[in-house]
């Protein structure tokens, strides 16, 4: 490490505070199953309600004290607390309480390091904690603030404050270079599946809303499935075939929590922006979830920190397994569009009333019928077969060719444009959709 601190267990203590000046408190039951998906052993929940955090310690001398004494009664080698330490505040808290504190930002932090498989998920995970332990450095050594005169003593005038500076950020400015070499991969990606045109859906939702277990449903794939919080870090991707559509590209995509800290949204904006540029997202929610109104809240405040608030978006309210006399179903809006589906991605009940929502949204300005085309205009077919827009095809005995075709409205009118007001241009046959 870059300074020395108390080491830590998994005994600890909780301290969750009320803040008058909040407007959306946390859930104390999701901190407690952040610190159990983190490895720890609570074994003490203290409360507490202030008008605002004291600036030293965070808490008052009499909260502090009864920290102090749940640290001693349980032998606990760690206290966490549901909130944002400065780093002054956390440096206080330990000289006084003798332990490690940590702090909720550190908390999910700690939870991403374990959850990291692969190499970009390691790296975004180091960024993350590299970025956010740059901030205690200030107090680590403070026995090598100052530089030290006489003779034999005099170093290259550096302090060790300095050189752990200058250490952290080549190590930062080392990882985000890697990382930018991921995102221009990933765009490339993106790309090619535009010039495929073909659809990418993500899931996005609030963590242990049941977003992977879905995806296994829908992909039959074997990703990591736990009831636990950020059980999925790295992103998958699967190719999903829709009836009337064709292929589109699911995403699964690390979960969200309330007040996800800035600056794993910064580190992890490689993965995230798969979700931005998905042509539909699929907005999990656990319908048994008193507060799920909150959760959903929570997640379209990181949406839009992402760039990804005005997507369309079809609700998936997951887990009605949980729920009394709550039945697999579409929800659709005045035009008759689907805007949420009822379902248990854990049973299976509604699955297949999701996938024909999405064909429907993913339909809604695709458009399918005949085109006819003449001999000359064999350039043309080959376009169309590049965006895998032709289902069948029949040539007649003069050499033209009926093409069966599937597509975007949009992609029908740039393809034709150049042949318009031509009498020997392609002949479109609309099919009649009901």
């Amino acid at each position: 490490m870059f300074f020395d601190r108390p080491e830590s267990g998994e005994l600890a203590v909780l301290v969750h505070l009320e803040l008058s000046a909040v407007d959306s408190p946390d859930d104390p039951r999701e901190f407690e199953e952040l610190a159990l998906s983190a490895g720890a052993d609570p074994v003490a929940f203290i409360f507490g309600q202030r008008s605002a955090p004291d600036p030293k310690s965070f808490v008052g001398r009499g909260k502090l004290e009864e920290i102090q004494g749940a640290v001693e009664e349980h032998g606990a080698e760690l206290v966490i607390f549901d909130h944002s330490l400065s780093p002054s505040q956390e440096r206080n808290l330990e000289r006084e309480l003798r332990c490690r504190v940590l702090d909720r930002t550190g908390l999910i932090l700690d939870i991403f390091a374990q959850r990291a498989r692969t190499h970009e998920g390691k790296l975004q995970v180091e960024l993350a904690q590299l970025r956010h332990m740059a901030t205690r450095l200030v107090r680590g050594w403070t026995h090598l603030e100052r530089q030290k005169g006489g003779i034999g003593l005099r170093g290259p005038g550096e302090t060790q404050l300095e050189t752990d500076r200058r250490l952290l950020r080549a190590r930062i400015d080392s990882i985000e270079k890697k990382l930018e070499k991921v995102r221009r991969q990933r765009e490339q990606g993106r790309r090619a599946r535009s010039r495929a045109e073909v659809a990418t859906v993500s899931l996005v939702g609030y963590t242990n809303a049941g977003k992977s277990t879905l995806f296994n449903r829908l992909t039959d794939a074997d990703v990591y499935v736990r009831d636990q919080l950020f059980a999925t870090l790295d992103p998958t991707m699967r190719r999903v075939e829709l009836p009337s559509v064709g292929a589109m590209i699911l995403a699964d995509t690390v979960g969200f929590v309330s007040h996800l800290p800035h600056r794993l949204v910064q580190a992890f904006r490689a993965t995230l922006e798969e979700a931005a540029s998905a042509t539909l997202l699929l907005h999990v929610v656990d319908a048994s979830a008193e507060n799920r109104l909150h959760l959903m809240e929570e997640v379209q405040n990181v949406l839009a920190e992402i760039d990804a608030g005005d997507l369309p978006q079809l609700v998936v309210y997951n887990k009605i397994d949980l729920l009394e006399d709550s039945e697999p179903r579409i929800e659709r809006d005045d035009r008759g569009v689907p805007r949420a589906v009822w379902l248990s991605a854990a049973s299976g009940a509604g699955c297949d009333l999701l996938i024909e929502a999405v064909a429907e949204r993913l339909g809604e300005q695709m458009v399918s019928g005949l085109l006819v085309t003449r001999p000359q205009q064999s350039r043309l077919r080959a376009q169309l077969y590049e965006i895998n827009a032709v289902q069948d095809e029949h040539f007649r005995d003069n050499g033209d060719c009926e093409l069966q075709l599937l597509l975007p409205r949009s992609d029908l009118q740039r393809l034709l444009a150049p042949y318009a007001g031509g009498d020997e241009g392609p002949r479109w046959q609309p099919e009649e959709r009901p």
